[in-house]
């Protein structure tokens, strides 16, 4: 179950979204993410960038995280908001605990390695010492189209 966006996580999200964008027109999976304080303000933006670095760890969501770290908050992004177009993996949902982001907003879910519900619900999971909540499917149709014509182009012969 998730709950309602706020007008601001609308507004990151097409933000977001242009980051996707800009993945993909560099060959990496269309993902974007913006970290936002309690105002609704970009404080840290990433897109993945795995392919173009070869670095494994580069999803948009940890560019992110360490852009608003970065950008004078320090490591501690409690009271932030973590907006990405696809549900985070296990991997960048450890990092988002780890970084105490308070909430994570995204668009795609991700059926086949999300971690904030579909397969995992790692954000709430009462036995980890910090929770997020978790507001999904925000322009879930415009994020999954994204997906959809990025792998879809791959798999033409």
């Amino acid at each position: 179950m998730s709950l309602p966006a706020r007008e601001t996580d609308v507004a990151a999200m097409s933000r977001a979204l242009e980051l996707a964008d800009e993945a993909a027109a560099h060959g990496d999976i269309p993902v974007g993410a913006v970290v936002t304080d309690l105002a609704g303000n970009i404080i840290g933006e990433g897109r993945n960038l795995r392919e173009r670095d070869g670095d494994p760890l580069a999803h948009a969501e940890l560019i992110a995280l360490r852009a608003a770290a970065s950008a004078g908050n320090g490591w501690n992004l409690e009271h932030c908001t973590l907006i990405v177009t696809l549900e985070p993996c296990l991997m960048c949902a450890g990092a988002i605990l780890q970084s105490r982001i308070d909430r994570v907003v995204f668009g795609a879910w991700d059926a086949k390695a999300g971690a904030a519900g579909s397969v995992y619900d790692v954000l709430r999971d009462r036995r980890l010492p910090h929770r997020a909540e978790v507001v999904g499917g925000v322009r879930d149709a415009e994020a999954s189209a994204r997906l959809r014509a990025f792998f879809d182009a791959r798999r033409r012969p």
